[in-house]
């Protein structure tokens, strides 16, 4: 008997895809704006110094590598909660809100769908239209219905009325999914007025947010981008957060993150955090030490701590300045006003608005690689070659 002859090819992930098609291409010229990962201008993935720093430590101070629990770090989840929430947040002083490690930003929300599937069954989860495309799959996976809002329009434009109005037309008790900056895939972010809004439908239809946090640092700031985040904890008794170390501490394959919880007093803290280490006992275990230690002794040590904000600060400054280069070298082709809404998204990536035709176009004739629904990583760039991209994209547009 042949066990495996009636298993089928899965196609690839078409992210992965374009990674193995740039490395490929044999074009000095090319560009890879598929991949949402950082990258400096020499077209490098850098490393912080603060990392580096934290690691020669642990190299030199580590006495052990023995399982690290459940719930992974202690110093990494109090101090990762206090990054996300706020370190005087009422909810942490009165030990009702807690993280738990996670092999990253996705091992934290496969937790939380799990959670959610275990512990609150028959609850349906809704995801902005469009989303992470893993957050499809992810949930569908856990077994949750999958459902939509709406977020961004026919015309690239974010649409917070719709929004609003489907969540107002949502389940009672369901879950919503939230980004709480740099939207990905778009790139458009909610507003503060707009986060009021969204909270007060939350409330009304008493839905149980799931905000995913995986860009802290890289909209406007640490704290800034926290707003949301800490808006929606302070209102409301439950709150499922997901975060993650990926971009912010360039710590991309240690796999960090964690699932932040608040719920509504520090005993049934305890019931859903013991219901977290069983099932994440059957997912992975226990998580990986490298990542948390590194966060955790950065996050732990004011000079290593400030100098990964300054590092921090820069990249963000960096995309940004892309942005706003990549629109000013448009402008020479006439096309600045149709792609301005470059220059307000924030975080990495970019909805620019490209029909899927044009991207292939981009592909094949400039060798520019993106995403088939015209996303782009915007960190993927570098100064010296906007005006060679601008060219490239004004050509497909003719």
């Amino acid at each position: 008997m042949r066990h495996f002859g009636a298993i089928a090819r899965v196609p690839g992930d078409p992210i992965l895809g374009l990674m193995e098609a740039f490395r490929a291409d044999t074009n000095p010229a090319k560009l890879d704006l598929g991949v949402g990962v950082y990258k400096d201008a020499r077209g490098l993935t850098p490393i912080p110094q603060a990392v580096k720093l934290a690691e020669r430590r642990l190299v030199e101070g580590e006495t052990s590598k023995s399982y690290i629990g459940g719930h992974g770090d202690p110093l990494f989840a109090a101090r990762l909660a206090e990054l996300v929430l706020g370190a005087d947040n009422p909810a942490l002083a009165a030990q009702r809100a807690a993280a738990s490690q996670t092999p990253g930003g996705t091992g934290a929300l496969r937790l939380a769908a799990d959670f959610i599937g275990h512990c609150l069954p028959g609850r349906g989860i809704w995801l902005s239209d469009p989303t992470w495309p893993i957050h499809e799959t992810l949930f569908a996976a856990a077994g949750l219905h999958v459902g939509h809002y709406p977020y961004v329009r026919a015309d690239n434009r974010l649409d917070v009325e719709a929004m609003l109005e489907a969540l107002a037309r949502l389940p009672q008790g369901d879950v919503v999914l939230l980004h709480a900056c740099c939207h990905n895939p778009t790139g458009f972010d909610l507003g503060q007025d707009d986060w009021r809004r969204v909270l007060e439908v939350v409330k009304a239809r008493e839905l149980l947010p799931l905000i995913d946090f995986a860009y802290q640092g890289f909209g406007a700031g640490l704290e800034e981008d926290a707003w949301a985040v800490r808006l929606f904890a302070e209102a409301l008794p439950e709150l499922l957060v997901t975060s993650s170390c990926s971009k912010n501490f360039g710590l991309y394959r240690e796999r960090t993150g964690a699932l932040l919880v608040c719920a509504a007093d520090a005993d049934k803290l305890v019931d859903v955090r013991s219901q977290l280490a069983a099932i994440a006992r059957n997912l992975w275990s226990t998580p990986p030490s490298h990542g948390a230690a590194v966060v955790a002794s950065i996050l732990d040590d004011g000079e290593l701590r400030a100098l990964w904000q300054e590092e921090l600060n820069a990249m963000r400054a960096r995309v940004a300045g892309l942005r706003l280069g990549l629109v000013e070298a448009l402008r020479p082709h006439g096309l600045a006003e149709r792609f301005a809404h470059i220059a307000v998204q924030r975080g990495m990536f970019s909805y620019t608005g490209l029909s899927p035709r044009q991207v292939q176009r981009l592909h094949e004739e400039y060798s520019v690689y993106m995403v088939g629904s015209g996303r782009a990583n915007v960190a993927g760039l570098d100064a010296e070659r906007l005006e060679q991209l601008a060219s490239a994209i004004a050509r497909v547009c003719t």
